[in-house]
């Protein structure tokens, strides 16, 4: 990927989002490549030098380094086209090598200034290969992992990141086959924390990842109807309306309020498609 990343030096055509100067700038100081080689975490061998020696606070610094890497990352990955970022092949190594760097740490749950990082690194990730129609590297089981311990978490971004992969992987399911098993786990988890959050920003996130994975395929209209979507969030429309109402103006920001009333409205609409589709 490295090698990928050095490749489109001089392009001047970019995304809307970002000037043709900086994107310029950007490739040509090889930022994106410089990023990503600071989202590794140094060797085993080198942390324990550290740890043996006044160096110690070194590792924190290292650690540091690395969340605002996986920081960067996301920012890049939202502003560069494919191409610019080594073509597919290049953003299947990236999904490869973000999945090490989460479930090769067997206590990546407790930490969760990295998780909150990586996360929105994998969020980004994911949207761009599947904006691309791109195969993910990731497994279900892998990234609801990721995102069981997202929902145990008390840092309310990683938990948005979490609810935000599942909707962008169950959307891609949805356009799959053989996969109405998988949508209805990835369904019952979001209805879950969709009902049972205590924040209203999560929910809301919860909500929109619902819509995405069943807005439209035949398989995750079969889950749908297996899992009694149209029943569980008839039942809590209300609910939300009131949490809304209650709890909204005094834990909400005004942007954050606008969001939700959208929610609330996409709920209404979601659900009057929802019996369309029990109806055919």
């Amino acid at each position: 990927i490295e090698n990928s990343l050095n490749e489109g030096i001089g392009q001047l055509m970019s995304p809307l989002c970002l000037s043709a100067e900086v994107h310029a700038a950007l490739m040509s100081h090889l930022i994106p490549k410089k990023i990503f080689e600071k989202t590794s975490f140094p060797s085993q061998a080198a942390v324990d030098v550290c740890r043996s020696t006044a160096w110690k606070p070194l590792i924190q610094q290292m650690n540091q380094v690395q969340c605002r890497a996986l920081t960067c990352l996301h920012s890049i990955l939202s502003v560069l086209d494919v191409e610019c970022l080594g073509g597919t092949s290049a953003l299947q190594a990236l999904a490869q090598h973000l999945s090490q760097l989460i479930f090769s740490q067997a206590d990546y749950p407790k930490q969760d200034e990295f998780l909150e990082a990586v996360s929105s690194a994998v969020r980004a990730l994911l949207q761009t290969m599947a904006s691309k129609s791109i195969p993910q590297c990731m497994t279900p089981e892998q990234l609801m992992n990721l995102c069981e311990a997202g929902i145990h978490s008390n840092n309310i971004s990683f938990k948005v990141n979490a609810v935000g992969i599942l909707g962008i992987t169950g959307s891609v399911l949805a356009k799959e086959t053989g996969t109405v098993e998988t949508i209805k786990m990835i369904g019952k988890f979001l209805l879950e924390i969709a009902t049972n959050d205590s924040s209203l920003v999560v929910v809301g996130e919860a909500l929109d990842a619902l819509f995405d994975v069943f807005a439209d395929g035949k398989e995750s209209d079969k889950a749908a109807i297996q899992i009694k979507l149209l029943q569980m969030l008839k039942q809590f429309q209300p609910v939300f309306k009131m949490k809304i109402r209650k709890e909204g103006k005094g834990n909400c920001s005004p942007e954050q309020l606008c969001v939700l009333d959208n929610v609330k409205m996409n709920l209404r609409r979601f659900i009057a498609y929802q019996e369309t589709v029990e109806g055919k």
